[in-house]
């Protein structure tokens, strides 16, 4: 059996609409280069019954939250790349997968990380550079496909429960050789997230990573809480003056 390329692993728990969005999404990708793997949280609403008339490979169990999920996922995965498309999120644009094969296969080498732009809010939210991880995670997380075998026995800390995304991304890179950006977008971002709902608490488990790594000194450390702050205020208050500033920022 030819192993996939890409092991695509959602994260669910009673979002049986969402679920429905993301597998639509994947089927306009080639399914011989992807292998879907559905985590669902013991979901009552219809979603397990859902994932049995789908090609997926899905439990359906009772876990310790998002991130412990996504280990499970981590786990089960097989492809060359992993890449997170939670309940609701979908890849940007048809044959996104494919294209991104494609333009793989004439690469002397295989990057350890690829990263792209997202769709938010039906709007291109460009990426940042990746060494602007100190500042915060440089894409959204549904953005960036992780080289499995580079991930080895990384697994995400599953005592920051909005943030371990930013830890694992950024003990990732401190063993990463090559690092491609592709500057197109790659998914569509469902708001409404916890790390949107909590984005205070985010901003303050982000803020211990970087302690606990290391990644800045402390007035540096005040300087970045205070720009996250004072842009998560300007996109609550003036969201078009947010969004074009972002824009132009990249």
């Amino acid at each position: 059996m030819i192993k996939p390329f890409f092991s695509i692993i959602t994260v669910t728990r009673d979002n049986l609409d969402g679920l429905k969005q993301t597998a639509l999404s994947l089927t306009q990708e080639d399914h011989s280069l992807y292998e879907w793997i559905v985590i669902d949280g013991a979901s009552t609403d219809g979603s397990p019954e859902y994932l049995k008339t789908t090609a997926a490979q899905w439990i359906s169990e009772p876990d310790h939250g998002i991130y412990d999920a996504m280990n499970k996922g981590l786990v089960r995965a097989t492809g060359e790349y992993v890449l997170f498309l939670n309940a609701g999120d979908t890849l940007a644009l048809p044959r996104t997968l494919e294209t991104l094969a494609t333009l793989l296969a004439v690469r002397p080498a295989q990057p350890d990380l690829i990263y792209g732009d997202a769709f938010e809010d039906g709007l291109i939210k460009p990426a940042r550079p990746y060494l602007d991880i100190p500042q915060g995670l440089f894409t959204h997380h549904q953005a960036i496909f992780y080289r499995r075998t580079a991930i080895g026995d990384l697994r995400y800390d599953q005592t920051y429960n909005i943030a371990a995304d930013y830890k694992f991304t950024a003990q990732f890179l401190r063993h990463a050789t090559d690092v491609l950006y592709w500057p197109r977008p790659l998914c569509r971002f469902e708001t409404g997230g916890l790390s949107q709902r909590q984005a205070f608490k985010g901003r303050m488990q982000q803020s211990l990573i970087r302690r606990e790594l290391g990644m800045t000194l402390p007035l540096e450390e005040l300087l970045i809480v205070s720009k996250q702050t004072l842009a998560f205020t300007l996109r609550r208050m003036a969201p078009q003056l947010y969004w074009r500033l972002r824009a132009t920022s990249t």
